[in-house]
């Protein structure tokens, strides 16, 4: 059972169930359905678990000559691939279908196509080009779309306000980790920015780019009358520690730095979403 969960990569999938129901909650203004977010959840923690499980799959015999994820059930031969690919696809397929009968179609699609992109087309890129990063971004953005299609059945400003916030944020969280693990990738031929600019810079000068765009990303939702004064207050002082903190990396400081900007990556996603929560506006007569 152990290496099963492993296969779904829980604190990552956790972290997109918490995107989907901030998401959901931004979107319901007030007008909270039980059934549907039950769905959504469940629907959404089947399809990622299921898509991190085939990922693992098609990557097992690169994972295997990385420390980092040596361990994991495949490469470790804890789990034979034939099985890991029948749990992911039937994790993926039933998890569509909760999404599909338990909430709408619109967030079965959303998902069917974060699914498709994440396993058939990223996962393959990653060992083409590193732009991959860029493409794996958009799978990572989709969840808010499917919490926010989950409440209201449609998409609209709102929704693509939170895609946006998730899009930019997850460069200098990527960048961060590549750097950290640089030379894990390069050993198993992932040519990611790091790997390409062994200097830092360019993956540096990424990690900048997207971090400036995502503080006023961030303001969008304000401006959509979605969020308040408290919010706004907190996500520009995040978004401006968030900011120093990457440009604080990119003047040397090696491993260390990096991890800093990882951590605090992940600190800086938590704040904004405690405070959609906190300061969600209720909705307009």
């Amino acid at each position: 059972m152990t290496a099963y969960l492993q296969l779904t990569k829980p604190r990552l999938s956790s972290l997109v169930l918490v995107t989907v129901a901030v998401a959901y909650f931004v979107a319901s203004r007030g007008a909270f359905e039980a059934g549907p977010f039950a769905a959504v959840l469940l629907g959404m923690a089947l399809v990622v678990g299921g898509g991190n499980a085939l990922n693992q799959y098609a990557e097992r015999e690169f994972d295997a000559q990385m420390p980092r994820t040596q361990d994991r059930p495949l490469p470790s031969r804890r789990l034979k691939p034939g099985v890991a690919l029948t749990f992911g696809l039937v994790c993926v397929v039933g998890g569509l279908a909760v999404l599909a009968i338990g909430a709408n179609p619109l967030t079965a699609t959303l998902a069917a196509v974060a699914a498709v992109i994440y396993v058939s087309i990223y996962t393959p890129l990653k060992r083409k080009t590193p732009l991959s990063t860029l493409v794996g971004a958009v799978p990572g953005a989709i969840p808010p779309l499917v919490g926010w299609a989950a409440a209201r059945g449609s998409l609209d400003a709102g929704a693509w306000a939170l895609f946006s916030i998730q899009f930019f944020w997850q460069m200098p969280h990527f960048m961060a980790i590549s750097r950290l693990y640089r030379e894990d990738y390069e050993k198993a031929g992932y040519p990611t920015l790091a790997v390409v600019d062994p200097t830092g810079v360019a993956p540096g000068r990424m990690s900048l780019l997207f971090a400036l765009a995502l503080v006023p990303a961030t303001l969008a939702p304000v401006y959509l009358g979605l969020l308040g004064t408290a919010y706004l207050v907190v996500s520009l002082l995040l978004g401006a520690g968030f900011l120093g903190m990457v440009i604080w990396s990119l003047f040397g400081g090696g491993p260390t730095r990096q991890r800093w900007v990882f951590l605090s990556s992940l600190l800086y996603l938590m704040g904004l979403l405690a405070f959609m929560l906190i300061d969600r506006r209720p909705p307009t007569v």
